[in-house]
């Protein structure tokens, strides 16, 4: 397959058009970002561990009933996906809580929540990504009423599949983000990626944060949190 010329540079990846015109290939970047690009950095290999765990992860899905947008991972950092339409919002699960629902709702952080919580924000750099709920993403156009069922289906089904698999490797899955796409056909498949960059790992016995908010607070330590996902996801 040959990777022809860039699409598209987002705050952690870009993405290239192939041969194929319904293949894309992403390539995952070190670059750090922080409260919509405001705060920017580097974590040295954080685009070769973010690829690896979310391939790993998205396969894992797959096999569990979940469509993706994944094809083939080609090198440490790179990944064949099929080639989607994002649609612009971003799916938050929330199990525990933490970052902004801890100060929006005034919520002391590590707070066990009494149901799974799912927000949905407007993908807008501009307007910081607000929060919308089902009827403006109607009013906007965004998803039909039986779309967003299936979005929040799936969403509440990767929660219960990702909680039970990282219990086994000590790891509390705190919230994450998702994003989905359409295909060609109009078929909608989970997109974007997983991993310490959109998910709050916290180690299970001992609270310690193995994700980005290290890089959000300034709490040192961030390439080895990202290390220790690989290692207790992939053995390495």
């Amino acid at each position: 397959m040959q990777k022809l010329e860039q699409l598209y540079e987002g705050k952690a990846k870009k993405v290239f058009r192939t041969d194929d015109p319904e293949l894309f290939i992403v390539d995952y970047k070190d670059d750090a970002t922080a409260f919509n690009g405001v705060k920017k950095g580097t974590i040295l290999g954080k685009g070769a561990i973010n690829n690896r765990v979310t391939n790993f992860l998205m396969q894992m899905l797959e096999k569990k009933g979940i469509p993706t947008h994944y094809v083939k991972e080609i090198s440490d950092r790179e990944t064949i996906v099929k080639k989607v339409q994002i649609i612009p919002l971003e799916v938050i699960v929330r199990n525990i809580a933490a970052g902004s629902l801890s100060k929006r709702l005034g919520l002391k952080e590590g707070t066990k929540l009494k149901s799974t919580v799912l927000e949905f924000c407007y993908k807008d750099d501009a307007l910081g990504d607000p929060m919308v709920n089902d009827y403006h993403i109607q009013a906007l156009g965004i998803a039909t009423p039986a779309e967003i069922k299936l979005i929040s289906d799936y969403s509440l089904r990767v929660n219960d599949i990702l909680t039970e698999y990282l219990k086994d490797v000590n790891i509390e899955l705190i919230d994450f983000k998702l994003e989905f796409g359409k295909l060609s056909d109009g078929t909608i498949v989970l997109a974007d990626e997983i991993s310490p960059d959109t998910c709050r790992f916290w180690d299970s016995k001992t609270g310690e944060k193995l994700d980005k908010d290290r890089f959000r607070r300034d709490m040192g330590g961030v390439e080895d949190a990202y290390k220790e996902i690989l290692k207790r996801l992939l053995g390495e």
